[in-house]
């Protein structure tokens, strides 16, 4: 299963990159989360997940 991040819901905590930065980051403009490990397994992910105020990631 891929890790997705909603752009509609993300309002750009950082909390997921902080969580797992080997997963996601901000985008160019840092204003939003990016996955850039889309089937990544690491533990932090379900972390990341539960952590999302706007529940925007999924996987």
């Amino acid at each position: 299963m891929a890790i997705v991040i909603d752009p509609d819901e993300c309002i750009g905590c950082e909390s997921c990159v902080e969580i797992c930065p080997d997963v996601f980051e901000m985008d160019d403009d840092g204003e939003k989360a990016v996955v850039i490990n889309p089937d990544s397994d690491a533990d932090c992910v379900d972390e990341a997940i539960e952590t999302c105020p706007n529940e925007a990631i999924s996987k």
